[in-house]
Parts: C-alpha cells; sequence; structure tokens
C-alpha cells in the first residue's frame, strides 16, 4: 500500500486505540471507501464522452436488468433516494435514452424503461469498459478476484 494511501485510510495511533478490535473494520471501510470512489472518478471520466455519469450508467444498468422497474425498486437497488432517482433518470429521459412512464395497473406509481438509444448506447460500451474494468483489477489474480467478489458479497449481505 502506498504512503499516501495508508495514510488516507489508515487510523492513527489514537483512532487506533479506541476502535480496539474494530480497528480492522474500520480500516477495510476506509479502503472500500477509497477504493470506491477512486473507481468512481475514473468511470466518470470513461463516460464524460458520452456525457454520462457513473450514477446515469448504474441506473441504466439496472433498468436493463429489471426490465421496468419502478423508481422506488431503482432507489432501494441503488441505495438512493427517490428523489435522486427522479433526477437522475429525468437527465437520461433528457437524452433520448430512458423513459419514465406511468405504471398500466396504477398511474400513480412510475416506471422506467430503457429507450434503444439507451440500451444500444450501453451495449456499444461494454467492451471498453470492460477493459479498463479489467486493468484496474490486472494486480490481481484471477483467484484473487473471485476471493474479493466472495468476501464483498458477503459484506453486502451483511450490510443489505
Amino acid at each position: 500500500m502506498t504512503d499516501r494511501i495508508k495514510s488516507e485510510t489508515g487510523l492513527t495511533f489514537e483512532e487506533n486505540r479506541i476502535a480496539g478490535e474494530a480497528g480492522e473494520a474500520v480500516r477495510c471501510f476506509r479502503l472500500i471507501a477509497y477504493v470506491a470512489q477512486r473507481m468512481r472518478y475514473l468511470f466518470d471520466q470513461r463516460l464524460r464522452e458520452d456525457g454520462l455519469s457513473t450514477q446515469q450508467g448504474f441506473l441504466l444498468t439496472i433498468v436493463r436488468a429489471r426490465g421496468r422497474p419502478t423508481l422506488g425498486e431503482t432507489a432501494q437497488a441503488m441505495s438512493t433516494t427517490h428523489q435522486n432517482v427522479k433526477q437522475i433518470a429525468a437527465a437520461l429521459q433528457r437524452k433520448g435514452m430512458l423513459r419514465i412512464v406511468a405504471d398500466k395497473a396504477d398511474g400513480r406509481v412510475r416506471r422506467l424503461e430503457a429507450t434503444e438509444v439507451g440500451a444500444r448506447g450501453w451495449e456499444d460500451r461494454n467492451a471498453g469498459d470492460f477493459t479498463a474494468i479489467a486493468e484496474w483489477f490486472g494486480d490481481l489474480t484471477g483467484e484473487e478476484q473471485e476471493q474479493l467478489a466472495a468476501l464483498l458479497s458477503r459484506l453486502a449481505k451483511t450490510i443489505s
């Protein structure tokens, strides 16, 4: 770990004393937060050429995976607020990548649908984006990536 990352994510002597047995968990939390923020920044840079953000890409990924989710279902999947999803969806609608439509059974409920432009645009990006992501994980072996995925999946279940 570089000195800069260690200084930004490590615990001071006093924090270590206060944390006690929770010290390693706190360090893990800080490392995950650091890595998540760094990856979001890097992915935002990749998406900028198409006028998108990582949040918008994440929302499109959820819509494609779930079909026609409601705003609430999407907010839950993104671990964010209904209002935030509505703003992200509105931006994607202005770009012609998404439609916000009334539910047929309950007109008060709003559902999200990827347009052909949105689906095609996202699919066209996949190969290059997947290559970039593989480079970010390039210092980890395939086995280490599998272990990391398993550990993060367990952590995700714990905090769900």
